[in-house]
Protein backbone atom coordinates (compact mmCIF):
# COMPACT_ATOMS: atom_id res chain seq x y z
CA UNK A 1 0.00 0.00 0.00
CA UNK A 2 1.17 3.31 -0.68
CA UNK A 3 2.27 5.37 2.37
CA UNK A 4 0.67 8.93 3.47
CA UNK A 5 4.00 10.34 2.99
CA UNK A 6 4.07 8.54 -0.78
CA UNK A 7 0.77 10.17 -1.64
CA UNK A 8 1.87 13.68 -0.36
CA UNK A 9 5.16 12.97 -2.71
CA UNK A 10 2.38 11.82 -5.67
CA UNK A 11 0.56 14.89 -5.07
CA UNK A 12 3.80 17.25 -5.23
CA UNK A 13 4.68 15.71 -8.85
CA UNK A 14 0.73 16.48 -10.25
CA UNK A 15 -0.04 12.80 -9.86
CA UNK A 16 -2.54 10.90 -7.39
CA UNK A 17 -3.72 7.13 -7.93
CA UNK A 18 -7.15 8.16 -8.86
CA UNK A 19 -6.15 10.49 -11.46
CA UNK A 20 -3.22 8.20 -13.07
CA UNK A 21 -6.63 6.05 -14.07
CA UNK A 22 -7.74 9.00 -15.70
CA UNK A 23 -3.87 9.84 -16.54
CA UNK A 24 -3.94 13.60 -15.79
CA UNK A 25 -1.52 14.71 -17.86
CA UNK A 26 -2.57 18.22 -19.39
CA UNK A 27 -3.29 21.72 -20.45
CA UNK A 28 -6.17 23.94 -18.31
CA UNK A 29 -6.42 25.98 -21.32
CA UNK A 30 -8.10 22.85 -22.93
CA UNK A 31 -10.86 22.75 -20.90
CA UNK A 32 -12.53 25.08 -22.71
CA UNK A 33 -12.42 23.53 -26.00
CA UNK A 34 -14.52 24.39 -28.87
CA UNK A 35 -15.53 21.47 -30.96
CA UNK A 36 -16.18 21.65 -35.13
CA UNK A 37 -19.82 23.22 -35.69
CA UNK A 38 -21.91 20.11 -35.97
CA UNK A 39 -19.52 17.06 -34.66
CA UNK A 40 -20.81 14.02 -33.86
CA UNK A 41 -18.67 11.18 -32.52
CA UNK A 42 -20.70 9.06 -34.23
CA UNK A 43 -20.12 10.36 -37.58
CA UNK A 44 -16.26 10.78 -36.85
CA UNK A 45 -14.96 9.08 -40.23
CA UNK A 46 -17.20 11.93 -42.33
CA UNK A 47 -16.75 15.04 -39.87
CA UNK A 48 -12.66 14.66 -39.26
CA UNK A 49 -11.18 17.23 -41.41
CA UNK A 50 -8.35 15.92 -43.73
CA UNK A 51 -6.23 17.99 -42.25
CA UNK A 52 -6.33 16.50 -39.26
CA UNK A 53 -5.92 12.89 -39.99
CA UNK A 54 -2.77 14.18 -41.84
CA UNK A 55 -1.41 15.64 -38.45
CA UNK A 56 -2.51 12.66 -37.21
CA UNK A 57 -0.68 10.22 -39.80
CA UNK A 58 2.72 12.34 -39.37
CA UNK A 59 2.38 11.93 -35.33
CA UNK A 60 2.36 8.30 -35.87
CA UNK A 61 4.89 8.06 -38.10
CA UNK A 62 7.21 9.22 -35.66
CA UNK A 63 8.88 6.14 -34.71
CA UNK A 64 10.70 8.21 -31.22
CA UNK A 65 11.55 11.03 -29.68
CA UNK A 66 12.45 12.87 -26.62
CA UNK A 67 12.38 16.63 -25.23
CA UNK A 68 11.79 18.48 -22.04
CA UNK A 69 8.78 19.19 -20.61
CA UNK A 70 6.72 20.97 -18.11
CA UNK A 71 3.64 19.58 -16.18
CA UNK A 72 0.67 21.93 -15.14
CA UNK A 73 -1.77 20.19 -12.49
CA UNK A 74 -5.49 21.00 -12.50
CA UNK A 75 -4.86 23.18 -8.94
CA UNK A 76 -1.59 25.25 -11.05
CA UNK A 77 0.90 22.93 -9.75
CA UNK A 78 3.60 22.70 -11.72
CA UNK A 79 6.80 20.34 -12.37
CA UNK A 80 8.75 19.31 -15.31
CA UNK A 81 11.85 16.96 -16.48
CA UNK A 82 12.62 14.87 -19.48
CA UNK A 83 10.41 12.39 -21.30
CA UNK A 84 11.15 9.52 -23.84
CA UNK A 85 8.43 7.95 -26.43
CA UNK A 86 9.10 4.94 -28.26
CA UNK A 87 6.20 3.90 -30.69
CA UNK A 88 4.15 1.76 -29.87
CA UNK A 89 3.10 1.91 -26.47
CA UNK A 90 5.81 3.60 -24.45
CA UNK A 91 7.03 6.47 -22.62
CA UNK A 92 9.20 7.38 -19.69
CA UNK A 93 9.45 10.60 -17.82
CA UNK A 94 12.23 11.36 -15.49
CA UNK A 95 11.00 14.12 -13.16
CA UNK A 96 13.69 16.96 -11.79
CA UNK A 97 13.60 16.94 -7.88
CA UNK A 98 15.30 14.96 -5.28
CA UNK A 99 12.53 12.38 -5.01
CA UNK A 100 13.86 10.98 -8.70
CA UNK A 101 10.44 10.32 -9.78
CA UNK A 102 9.67 8.03 -12.69
CA UNK A 103 6.55 7.73 -14.85
CA UNK A 104 7.02 4.59 -17.08
CA UNK A 105 5.01 2.97 -19.75
CA UNK A 106 6.42 0.02 -21.09
CA UNK A 107 3.65 -1.02 -23.96
CA UNK A 108 1.75 -3.08 -21.66
CA UNK A 109 1.45 -1.37 -17.89
CA UNK A 110 2.74 1.94 -16.42
CA UNK A 111 4.53 2.11 -13.58
CA UNK A 112 4.94 5.41 -11.24
CA UNK A 113 7.85 5.24 -9.29
CA UNK A 114 9.27 7.43 -6.24
CA UNK A 115 12.70 5.83 -5.66
CA UNK A 116 13.33 7.85 -2.45
CA UNK A 117 10.79 6.06 -0.70
CA UNK A 118 11.20 2.93 -2.86
CA UNK A 119 7.56 3.03 -3.66
CA UNK A 120 5.41 1.94 -6.91
CA UNK A 121 1.37 1.65 -8.40
CA UNK A 122 1.51 -0.32 -11.58
CA UNK A 123 -1.32 -0.42 -14.11
CA UNK A 124 -2.74 -1.56 -17.27
CA UNK A 125 -1.58 0.79 -19.78
CA UNK A 126 -4.82 -0.43 -21.87
CA UNK A 127 -7.09 1.13 -19.21
CA UNK A 128 -5.47 4.47 -19.43
CA UNK A 129 -5.73 7.11 -22.18
CA UNK A 130 -2.26 7.22 -22.59
CA UNK A 131 -2.27 4.37 -25.10
CA UNK A 132 -4.62 6.56 -27.48
CA UNK A 133 -0.99 8.77 -27.86
CA UNK A 134 0.59 5.69 -27.85
CA UNK A 135 -0.96 3.83 -30.51
CA UNK A 136 0.38 2.52 -33.47
CA UNK A 137 -1.25 4.91 -35.57
CA UNK A 138 -3.93 7.67 -34.49
CA UNK A 139 -7.11 6.53 -35.86
CA UNK A 140 -9.11 9.78 -35.97
CA UNK A 141 -12.13 7.60 -37.58
CA UNK A 142 -14.92 6.02 -35.47
CA UNK A 143 -16.95 7.15 -32.26
CA UNK A 144 -13.07 7.73 -30.50
CA UNK A 145 -12.82 11.75 -31.73
CA UNK A 146 -14.84 13.47 -29.71
CA UNK A 147 -13.92 16.82 -31.27
CA UNK A 148 -11.57 18.82 -33.61
CA UNK A 149 -10.75 21.91 -34.07
CA UNK A 150 -8.64 24.03 -36.45
CA UNK A 151 -7.12 27.40 -36.06
CA UNK A 152 -3.92 29.15 -37.82
CA UNK A 153 -1.88 28.16 -35.02
CA UNK A 154 -3.24 25.16 -33.28
CA UNK A 155 -4.97 21.89 -34.40
CA UNK A 156 -6.83 20.24 -31.62
CA UNK A 157 -7.67 16.84 -31.40
CA UNK A 158 -9.84 15.45 -28.20
CA UNK A 159 -10.14 11.59 -28.53
CA UNK A 160 -11.48 9.05 -26.00
CA UNK A 161 -12.90 5.81 -25.59
CA UNK A 162 -15.52 5.05 -23.08
CA UNK A 163 -16.04 1.43 -23.15
CA UNK A 164 -11.82 0.97 -22.00
CA UNK A 165 -11.45 4.23 -19.61
CA UNK A 166 -14.68 5.94 -19.01
CA UNK A 167 -15.00 9.29 -19.29
CA UNK A 168 -11.48 10.19 -19.31
CA UNK A 169 -10.38 11.95 -22.28
CA UNK A 170 -6.81 13.14 -24.08
CA UNK A 171 -6.88 16.35 -26.16
CA UNK A 172 -3.59 16.64 -28.26
CA UNK A 173 -2.30 19.59 -29.71
CA UNK A 174 -0.52 20.47 -33.30
CA UNK A 175 1.26 22.78 -34.59
CA UNK A 176 -0.83 23.18 -38.15
CA UNK A 177 2.29 23.79 -40.09
CA UNK A 178 5.20 21.35 -38.89
CA UNK A 179 2.44 18.77 -37.94
CA UNK A 180 4.32 18.65 -34.52
CA UNK A 181 2.93 17.67 -31.38
CA UNK A 182 3.00 20.88 -28.83
CA UNK A 183 1.27 19.49 -25.70
CA UNK A 184 -1.46 16.98 -24.77
CA UNK A 185 -4.18 17.50 -21.59
CA UNK A 186 -6.05 14.34 -19.85
CA UNK A 187 -9.06 15.07 -18.49
CA UNK A 188 -9.84 12.32 -15.74
CA UNK A 189 -13.53 11.22 -14.97
CA UNK A 190 -13.93 13.95 -12.85
CA UNK A 191 -12.97 16.55 -15.12
CA UNK A 192 -9.83 17.61 -13.69
CA UNK A 193 -7.08 18.61 -16.32
CA UNK A 194 -3.36 18.12 -16.30
CA UNK A 195 -1.21 19.38 -18.83
CA UNK A 196 2.10 18.57 -20.60
CA UNK A 197 4.14 20.69 -22.72
CA UNK A 198 7.01 19.14 -24.68
CA UNK A 199 10.15 21.56 -26.17
CA UNK A 200 13.50 20.76 -27.04
CA UNK A 201 11.97 18.30 -29.04
CA UNK A 202 14.33 15.39 -30.97
CA UNK A 203 12.67 12.75 -33.13
CA UNK A 204 14.74 9.49 -34.41
CA UNK A 205 16.49 8.89 -31.54
CA UNK A 206 17.70 5.72 -30.41
CA UNK A 207 17.15 4.44 -26.71
CA UNK A 208 18.92 2.43 -24.15
CA UNK A 209 17.94 -1.27 -23.99
CA UNK A 210 16.25 -0.60 -20.92
CA UNK A 211 14.72 2.81 -20.67
CA UNK A 212 10.98 1.31 -20.74
CA UNK A 213 12.19 -1.81 -18.62
CA UNK A 214 9.76 -2.22 -15.65
CA UNK A 215 10.82 -4.76 -13.02
CA UNK A 216 7.82 -6.48 -12.56
CA UNK A 217 9.45 -8.76 -9.62
CA UNK A 218 9.82 -5.33 -7.59
CA UNK A 219 6.22 -4.39 -8.03
CA UNK A 220 4.56 -7.61 -8.09
CA UNK A 221 3.46 -7.28 -4.12
CA UNK A 222 2.36 -3.93 -4.62
CA UNK A 223 -0.82 -2.14 -5.98
CA UNK A 224 -1.21 -3.98 -9.12
CA UNK A 225 -4.21 -2.31 -10.68
CA UNK A 226 -5.52 -4.76 -13.64
CA UNK A 227 -3.83 -7.92 -14.91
Amino acid sequence: MTSHTDAAAIAETGFSRRRLLGLGLACAGAAALNVVPGFRPEAAAQAVPAAAQRIADHFSSVRSMTGEFVQFGPKGEQTGGKFFLERPGKIRFNYDGSSNFRVIADGKSVVILNQKLRTSDLYPLSKTPLKLLLDERIDLSGDKVRSVKQEDDLTTIQLADKSVFGNATITMMFDPKTYELRQWTITDAQGKDTTVMIFNVREGVRFAADTFTIDYRANRVLNSKGP
